[in-house]
């Protein structure tokens, strides 16, 4: 004999009555360092219109939203200030730049003539991912940008009009997005070449001040790194 059965309960479903809901459009894309899965990724840019709805059905508009940057991988969506951040491909091409033009400024102030200069200048540039770096193109370069008197009117400083230019176009950009011991490590680089044949020249330090404040350095701090880079001569 069976055992008597209870009454069965109905399933109950929870029908949402009236709500907003975004619909939302696509007007732009492109490659961004997305900050939900730490890498680069492709984004959509998206506007939103958001609309009050009965039962699923949209009837009322209650204004646009966005835009927001979508992540294509995590569906994670971002405020456009996100794609300020450069991509890590556009990072590490920035950072290359940043370390050849300083070694190029550095060069421009104190000279070429010194082989021990320009042997470490290269190093460390290849080192920053310029592989196909050579003395040759080194002094070609800053012959070259010596020469390049018409873009800039003003005071050209130690190092020329055209790298005073080059200085702050290369490191303004990145000096946000760089931690303070990477500031503080390409200011080293350059008084590692200056440093290369001796003590600095007035030129050499005056051009690495320059470096140091477009790093978002502050004069006291350029003062006190280059000073210990200098207390390691022999």
């Amino acid at each position: 004999m069976l055992p008597a059965q209870g009454p069965k309960h109905p399933i109950v479903r929870h029908v949402r009555f009236c709500g907003i809901r975004t619909s939302w459009s696509t007007v732009g894309d492109g490659e961004f360092f997305c900050p939900g899965c730490g890498g680069d990724r492709n984004y959509r840019r998206r506007t939103g219109l958001r609309r009050f709805t009965v039962l699923g059905i949209p009837l009322l508009s209650r204004g646009a939203t966005g835009p927001v940057v979508e992540c294509a991988a995590c569906h994670g969506r971002f405020g456009t200030d996100v794609l300020d951040h450069p991509t890590t491909v556009r990072f590490s091409a920035m950072l290359r730049d940043a370390v050849h033009t300083v070694a190029l400024a550095v060069l421009a102030a104190g000279g070429t003539t010194s082989r021990t200069v320009r042997e470490t200048a290269v190093g460390i540039v290849r080192s920053a991912g310029a592989e196909d770096c050579t003395e040759e193109r080194l002094i070609d370069l800053v012959a070259a940008l010596a020469a390049d008197t018409g873009r800039f009117v003003m005071d050209p400083g130690p190092c020329g009009a055209a790298l005073a230019i080059e200085l702050h176009e290369a490191l303004e950009p990145l000096a946000p997005h760089l931690a303070l011991v990477g500031r503080e490590s390409i200011l080293l680089q350059g008084a590692r070449i200056a440093l290369a044949d001796g003590s600095y020249s007035p030129a050499e330090r005056e051009v690495l001040s320059i470096v140091g404040g477009e790093l978002q350095l502050c004069s006291d701090d350029t003062a006190r790194l280059l000073l210990a880079a200098s207390a390691t001569l022999p």
